[in-house]
Protein backbone atom coordinates (compact mmCIF):
# COMPACT_ATOMS: atom_id res chain seq x y z
CA UNK A 1 0.00 0.00 0.00
CA UNK A 2 1.33 3.81 -0.82
CA UNK A 3 -0.37 5.19 1.55
CA UNK A 4 -0.09 9.21 2.99
CA UNK A 5 -0.43 7.18 6.59
CA UNK A 6 -2.26 4.74 8.39
CA UNK A 7 -2.98 7.09 11.42
CA UNK A 8 -5.95 10.30 11.14
CA UNK A 9 -4.29 13.32 10.63
CA UNK A 10 -4.23 16.25 12.32
CA UNK A 11 -6.68 18.95 12.21
CA UNK A 12 -5.27 21.97 11.05
CA UNK A 13 -6.44 25.89 11.97
CA UNK A 14 -8.16 26.54 8.53
CA UNK A 15 -10.70 24.26 7.87
CA UNK A 16 -10.47 24.79 4.16
CA UNK A 17 -7.20 23.67 3.90
CA UNK A 18 -8.00 20.73 5.44
CA UNK A 19 -6.99 17.24 3.98
CA UNK A 20 -11.09 16.26 3.33
CA UNK A 21 -11.46 20.04 2.15
CA UNK A 22 -9.08 19.88 -0.13
CA UNK A 23 -10.54 17.01 -1.52
CA UNK A 24 -13.53 18.17 -1.91
CA UNK A 25 -12.36 21.39 -3.45
CA UNK A 26 -10.04 18.96 -5.83
CA UNK A 27 -13.52 16.55 -7.05
CA UNK A 28 -15.51 20.35 -7.64
CA UNK A 29 -12.78 21.61 -9.48
CA UNK A 30 -12.30 18.48 -11.58
CA UNK A 31 -15.99 18.89 -13.00
CA UNK A 32 -14.98 22.46 -14.08
CA UNK A 33 -14.51 21.31 -17.79
CA UNK A 34 -14.65 24.68 -19.04
CA UNK A 35 -12.66 26.80 -16.61
CA UNK A 36 -15.94 28.61 -15.09
CA UNK A 37 -15.18 28.45 -11.57
CA UNK A 38 -11.63 29.31 -12.04
CA UNK A 39 -11.73 32.54 -10.53
CA UNK A 40 -13.50 31.56 -7.49
CA UNK A 41 -12.01 31.14 -4.45
CA UNK A 42 -12.24 27.73 -2.12
CA UNK A 43 -14.96 29.05 0.05
CA UNK A 44 -17.38 30.89 -2.64
CA UNK A 45 -16.83 27.16 -3.82
CA UNK A 46 -17.60 25.13 -0.84
CA UNK A 47 -20.65 28.01 0.50
CA UNK A 48 -23.58 25.42 -1.01
CA UNK A 49 -22.30 22.86 1.86
CA UNK A 50 -22.75 25.63 4.47
CA UNK A 51 -26.51 25.43 6.20
CA UNK A 52 -26.57 26.99 9.00
CA UNK A 53 -29.26 26.20 11.43
CA UNK A 54 -31.05 29.33 10.34
CA UNK A 55 -31.18 28.12 6.77
CA UNK A 56 -32.08 24.96 7.46
CA UNK A 57 -35.28 26.41 9.73
CA UNK A 58 -36.36 28.38 6.35
CA UNK A 59 -36.55 24.85 4.62
CA UNK A 60 -39.40 22.62 4.47
CA UNK A 61 -39.52 19.44 6.74
CA UNK A 62 -40.94 17.61 3.86
CA UNK A 63 -39.32 18.23 0.43
CA UNK A 64 -37.93 16.83 -2.65
CA UNK A 65 -34.27 17.51 -3.25
CA UNK A 66 -33.66 18.81 -6.62
CA UNK A 67 -30.37 17.61 -8.84
CA UNK A 68 -28.26 20.52 -7.25
CA UNK A 69 -28.57 19.27 -3.93
CA UNK A 70 -28.12 15.87 -5.21
CA UNK A 71 -25.23 16.42 -7.16
CA UNK A 72 -23.65 18.26 -4.12
CA UNK A 73 -24.19 15.03 -1.94
CA UNK A 74 -22.72 12.77 -4.47
CA UNK A 75 -19.70 15.41 -4.39
CA UNK A 76 -19.03 15.05 -0.77
CA UNK A 77 -19.10 11.30 -0.28
CA UNK A 78 -17.16 11.45 -3.47
CA UNK A 79 -14.46 13.32 -1.77
CA UNK A 80 -14.43 10.75 1.08
CA UNK A 81 -13.81 8.14 -1.72
CA UNK A 82 -10.82 10.25 -2.66
CA UNK A 83 -9.67 10.54 0.60
CA UNK A 84 -9.81 6.78 1.46
CA UNK A 85 -7.92 6.24 -1.44
CA UNK A 86 -5.32 8.59 -0.77
CA UNK A 87 -5.27 7.51 3.18
CA UNK A 88 -5.22 3.79 2.57
CA UNK A 89 -3.93 3.02 -1.21
CA UNK A 90 -7.26 1.31 -1.98
CA UNK A 91 -9.87 3.01 -4.57
CA UNK A 92 -13.03 3.56 -3.14
CA UNK A 93 -16.65 3.73 -4.93
CA UNK A 94 -19.67 5.62 -3.89
CA UNK A 95 -22.78 4.15 -4.54
CA UNK A 96 -26.13 6.33 -3.91
CA UNK A 97 -29.39 5.14 -4.83
CA UNK A 98 -32.19 7.92 -3.68
CA UNK A 99 -36.04 8.22 -3.78
CA UNK A 100 -37.48 11.39 -5.02
CA UNK A 101 -38.63 12.09 -1.89
CA UNK A 102 -34.68 12.67 0.11
CA UNK A 103 -34.84 9.36 1.44
CA UNK A 104 -32.09 6.15 0.20
CA UNK A 105 -28.77 4.95 1.34
CA UNK A 106 -25.02 5.71 0.40
CA UNK A 107 -22.80 2.76 0.41
CA UNK A 108 -18.55 3.27 0.08
CA UNK A 109 -16.82 -0.06 -1.61
CA UNK A 110 -13.92 -0.91 -1.75
CA UNK A 111 -12.85 -4.55 -2.90
CA UNK A 112 -15.71 -6.58 -1.91
CA UNK A 113 -15.80 -4.84 1.39
CA UNK A 114 -18.66 -2.14 2.17
CA UNK A 115 -16.11 0.40 3.80
CA UNK A 116 -18.86 2.32 4.97
CA UNK A 117 -22.81 2.72 5.08
CA UNK A 118 -25.58 5.62 5.76
CA UNK A 119 -28.78 5.88 5.37
CA UNK A 120 -29.81 9.09 4.19
CA UNK A 121 -33.08 11.23 4.97
CA UNK A 122 -34.22 14.54 4.59
CA UNK A 123 -31.21 14.96 1.61
CA UNK A 124 -33.33 18.55 0.82
CA UNK A 125 -31.53 19.61 3.87
CA UNK A 126 -28.09 18.37 3.12
CA UNK A 127 -25.80 20.81 4.21
CA UNK A 128 -23.29 21.85 7.36
CA UNK A 129 -23.39 24.41 10.04
CA UNK A 130 -19.90 25.47 9.31
CA UNK A 131 -16.32 24.91 6.86
CA UNK A 132 -15.14 23.31 10.07
CA UNK A 133 -18.17 20.84 10.73
CA UNK A 134 -17.87 19.91 6.55
CA UNK A 135 -14.33 19.13 7.21
CA UNK A 136 -14.64 17.41 10.70
CA UNK A 137 -18.24 15.08 8.98
CA UNK A 138 -15.98 14.39 5.81
CA UNK A 139 -12.94 13.01 7.80
CA UNK A 140 -15.19 10.91 10.62
CA UNK A 141 -16.22 9.29 7.52
CA UNK A 142 -13.17 8.48 5.78
CA UNK A 143 -11.53 7.09 9.38
CA UNK A 144 -14.82 4.79 9.46
CA UNK A 145 -14.59 3.85 6.26
CA UNK A 146 -10.16 3.20 6.58
CA UNK A 147 -10.86 1.49 10.47
CA UNK A 148 -12.93 -1.44 7.93
CA UNK A 149 -10.10 -1.54 5.63
CA UNK A 150 -7.37 -2.45 8.18
CA UNK A 151 -9.67 -4.79 10.41
CA UNK A 152 -10.27 -6.60 6.40
CA UNK A 153 -7.45 -5.82 3.89
CA UNK A 154 -8.00 -9.00 2.36
CA UNK A 155 -11.87 -8.35 1.67
CA UNK A 156 -11.38 -4.96 0.54
CA UNK A 157 -7.90 -6.48 -1.87
CA UNK A 158 -10.28 -8.73 -3.53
Amino acid sequence: MDTEAATPEPQTANPLTSPFVTALIRIIRAEDSYGAWEKRSDADLLKEFIVDRESRRTIPIVGDPGPDVLHRVEQFYKAVALRIELRTGFMASPMMKMSHEGFGRLILTTGRLVTYAKSLRDVHRFGFDSFDALAREGEKAVDAAAQAIETYPAVARA
